[in-house]
């Protein structure tokens, strides 16, 4: 199903992206700054204190007529679908789905920066992915519809406000989503730690690409894994055998966007 805002068309599905629920002071701000969808009401615990960013949100929550409820502690933390909510969540419209047509788009001048996430299954690993990409300068994400932990408010709060600024398609598949891209002229780099090439010797940064990522301890599914157009890996010098998922994407997201830059 579809449904079209703003001259836009969006994806209407059962399981959604998420995103309704926003856990953390700078995740409520952004939500709140970037404007991109309605705010239906903000939770303030009595235990707050209304000064430095929460005096912002409210300042902000004030012009823009979101309601804003204090509550008790024990109240907000039931409600709580993180492990630190510092106080403070936002209720709001869920996030909306793009199509990958849109993603391979130039956007701002800028060629398509993507990541594709391959059944990452933890929130905090997904935000901090999300953190990450955001600052790099990602144009887009691609996750899979099952499988995959999609924005939960712990993934909310651990991308503090990134959510905000990425553009999502939920994909049935992986591997016929990287087809898509292929055929859309852009390349896919996967992360393995048995990669052909290190991440420093890719040469596909400044080109359309989209940056391929495994899930946690299982890494690229092989039919994924088959469709990337290179598979590199991050030179490791200690005894453990492989990094976190998002500290992994971070390493090869600002090496891509360290290349991207010097275009």
């Amino acid at each position: 199903m579809s449904a079209t805002v703003d001259n836009r068309t969006y994806i209407t599905r059962d399981r959604s992206l998420g995103g309704e629920q926003i856990e953390g002071r700078q995740a409520v701000r952004e939500l709140l700054r970037a404007r991109s969808r309605r705010v239906k009401e903000i939770w303030l615990s009595d235990s707050v204190e209304r000064v430095g960013i929460v005096e912002e949100i409210l300042d902000l929550a004030l012009d823009q007529r979101v309601p804003v409820a204090t509550v008790s502690r024990t109240k907000l933390d039931n409600k709580a679908g993180s492990e630190g909510s510092q106080g403070i969540i936002a209720f709001a419209e869920k996030l909306r789905e793009v199509f990958i047509s849109d993603l391979v788009k130039p956007r701002n001048g800028v060629s398509p920066f993507l990541i594709v996430l391959d059944g990452v299954t933890d929130p905090y690993n997904l935000g901090a992915i999300l953190r990450s990409a955001e600052c790099a300068g990602v144009t887009g994400v691609i996750l899979p519809e099952h499988r995959s932990v999609h924005v939960t408010p712990a993934a909310s709060k651990s991308a503090a406000g990134a959510i905000e600024y990425l553009r999502f398609a939920l994909v049935p598949g992986i591997p016929n989503a990287l087809g898509e891209l292929s055929k859309a002229g852009v390349w896919s780099v996967g992360l393995d730690s048995d990669g052909s090439q290190r991440i420093y010797d890719v040469t596909l940064y400044n080109e359309p690409v989209a940056l391929v990522f495994g899930a946690e301890g299982k890494g690229l599914s092989p039919l994924t894994r088959q469709r990337c157009d290179i598979v590199a890996s991050i030179p490791q010098f200690g005894h453990i055998p492989s990094l976190n998922v998002s500290n992994a994407a971070a390493l090869v997201l600002f090496e891509a966007a360290r290349h991207r830059s010097n275009n």
